[in-house]
């Protein structure tokens, strides 16, 4: 009875109590066909120690000592012990959501601390509680844009995560959301600003950058800015990778920032959760989706923690509602905010340098091989770079692969023109011996079919 909820007695009080002589009785509303008429085909019941064998054997097959260049908007980095040890506590881990606000001060000032990093971070002057992750970001913040400005088009950069354009194209489905998406220029792998000023028109709600860009390079989000500003639209920011702004310059131009915060000590846990984030302009607060927690004192004078903002159909009006998110990533979202408080300040730009120096090396070497060349090298880059190889990606990667090394992604998926280019990825989990090893794969010769 450990995993059964009702006893035999219980379910025949049950069956009673709604008129039904016996559970087939119940269940003859649904036809013959649909019903079950066996046992199900599982294994037998088991121990708990057997159970915990047989995963323990499971996790054994799993590949595990893997060098990973992997990136495009999801990035592995060092999680520091503390994280699981504080997030697992049962304050933090059972608590649901922030309704009545006098009983759980604790949950409400850890969001609390965790806007006000993101906004210091970010260059803005206030964030929300979180979004469900940076594509649900970039689309909401799209159509925060168009309430603001009451026009209903948007200019999306190619360079924009080709995923995150995907989840604005499954809002479009349903809502009024077009967007035109501008090419990047081949030299430098930035937004085309030409190509860029001329789309954008007074009916240009919103003109959506990412830097880093997809590409992992660096735009310049002053010009982008000034061409958005110039006919009365809002220039909004994407940021996959949260840890350049530990070197990069913050997007402070920009009317809404729209972020992914996985690299701040949030694991890779087979894609999700992630913890989306939005940061605006304070004229433009109360147009923002989701939560926002305020700081106030109380009667006696003690400081406190409020649900200042939530403009959701569960607390207001359904017309007035400026978003169907009905929550925020409270707890991955404290994951974010202990990583941001053990780094520091120092310690956050520290890694970033770190990220920087380890993808410099790595583009240096895996370029030096023979039939392999560096792209987009007109303009400055975080810690991805795209490297065009003679070998097509999926040759060079099972030889990397025998090597317990995984390489770069294979753009040509996303960018049918680049054709053999694929995006590469070295945070400070890669060592030295990593990108060593890699390049001297690259550069043996290819096996005979």
């Amino acid at each position: 009875m450990r995993y059964l909820p009702k006893s035999a007695a219980e379910r025949e009080q049950m069956l009673a109590e709604i008129g039904a002589a016996s559970i087939d009785s119940l269940f003859e509303v649904i036809p013959a066909e649909y019903r079950l008429d066996r046992d199900l085909d599982v294994p037998r019941q088991q121990a708990e120690s057997e159970i915990i064998d047989y995963f323990r054997a499971a996790g054994d097959r799993n590949a595990t000592g893997y060098a990973s260049f992997l990136g495009a908007g999801a990035y592995r980095h060092y999680r520091p012990v503390i994280i699981d040890s504080l997030v697992q506590r049962g304050e933090f881990l059972t608590s649901y959501t922030p309704y009545q606000a006098e009983i759980t001060q604790g949950t409400l000032q850890a969001i609390f601390e965790f806007q006000t990093m993101i906004a210091e971070l970010t260059g803005m002057d206030v964030a929300n509680a979180s979004m469900y992750d940076g594509s649900t970001g970039a689309a909401e913040a799209v159509r925060m844009a168009m309430r603001v400005t009451g026009r209903d088009k948007a200019v999306v950069a190619a360079t924009v995560h080709p995923e995150y354009r995907e989840v604005m194209d499954t809002y479009a489905q349903h809502q009024a959301l077009p967007a035109a998406v501008i090419g990047y220029d081949a030299e430098t792998g930035r937004v085309d600003l030409a190509a860029l000023e001329a789309e954008v028109t007074q009916e240009t709600a919103a003109v959506l950058a990412q830097s880093p860009n997809f590409f992992g390079v660096i735009e310049d989000i002053p010009a982008i800015a000034a061409i958005a500003h110039a006919k009365g639209a809002l220039l909004i920011v994407s940021i996959a990778e949260a840890v350049s702004l530990g070197v990069v310059r913050p997007p402070v131009e920009a009317d809404i920032v729209s972020m992914e915060a996985q690299s701040f000590g949030v694991a890779l846990s087979y894609g999700g959760p992630f913890c989306g984030v939005i940061a605006c302009k304070e004229q433009y607060l109360r147009q923002m989706p989701g939560r926002l927690v305020g700081q106030t004192v109380d009667s006696t004078g003690y400081r406190g923690f409020v649900l200042t903002l939530a403009t959701r159909e569960q607390h207001i009006r359904r017309e007035k509602a400026t978003s169907n998110i009905c929550t925020n990533q409270a707890l991955v979202a404290l994951m974010a905010t202990i990583f941001l408080t053990v780094y520091g300040k120092e310690g956050i730009r520290e890694l970033a340098e770190h990220n920087l120096a380890k993808a410099e090396y790595a583009a240096k070497t895996l370029s030096a091989q023979a039939g392999a060349k560096l792209l987009f090298t007109g303009a400055p880059r975080f810690h991805e770079f795209v490297l065009h190889t003679e070998e097509s990606p999926a040759a060079w990667n099972s030889r990397l692969m025998e090597e317990k090394i995984v390489g770069g992604i294979d753009l040509s998926r996303w960018y049918p023109e680049l054709k053999n280019a694929t995006l590469w990825c070295a945070t400070e989990i890669i060592t030295r011996e990593n990108i060593d090893d890699a390049a001297r794969v690259l550069a043996a010769a290819p096996v005979e079919a």
